[in-house]
């Protein structure tokens, strides 16, 4: 067997699932809407030149070794980027960052690129890709190996370094809003 794939290539579906139609994509976007997520920069570079898109596609693997999976859409700037550098930061926001996720979604007329770093505090960890000042937690990582997923590219990372705080309220994204938890 090939140590370098990682699938089970001996097992299989059921059979009897199998030829069952799938939801239609609206069914599944509302739905998906309806699951609360944390909300998180994920920033790298390319040379000289920064990226990033606010993701909430975002969640660990496993502990030992400390691994974490990105999905970015294949369309957006970063993803190439991602691919080319190797590496990643993921920027977990605090409740009070709700301005950044909005910059890095696009969603702050005429903020473009590099420019989107204006907005925020950034300093560098380990693999020097973008870290956010005041994030509840920075993941700094290593792209150890990449998944073509449909639209995706499902990014396994390797954590190199982290830094955060103790007891922030995080930013979420629940049913096409940004959200606080209620105290």
């Amino acid at each position: 067997m090939n140590k370098e794939i990682n699938q089970l290539l001996d097992w299989t579906p059921n059979t009897e699932l199998a030829g069952l139609p799938l939801v239609s994509a609206d069914d599944h976007r509302y739905g998906m809407r309806n699951l609360a997520a944390a909300v998180t920069l994920i920033t790298t570079r390319d040379g000289a030149v920064r990226f990033g898109l606010t993701a909430t596609a975002v969640c660990s693997v496993t502990v030992d070794p400390p691994r974490l999976v990105v999905f970015v859409n294949k369309k957006v700037a970063a993803c190439e980027a991602i691919l080319n550098s190797g590496a990643l930061c993921v920027n977990v926001l605090s409740g009070d960052q709700e301005h950044e996720a909005k910059v890095f979604a696009g969603m702050v007329e005429g903020v473009h690129g590099e420019a989107r770093f204006e907005h925020g505090q950034w300093h560098e960890l380990i693999t020097g890709m973008p870290a956010l000042e005041g994030a509840l937690a920075n993941f700094d990582c290593r792209v150890v190996k990449v998944f073509d997923e449909s639209t995706h590219h499902a990014f396994l990372c390797e954590v190199l370094a982290t830094r955060g705080q103790q007891g922030g309220e995080p930013l979420l994204y629940l049913n096409g809003a940004f959200r606080r938890l209620a105290p």
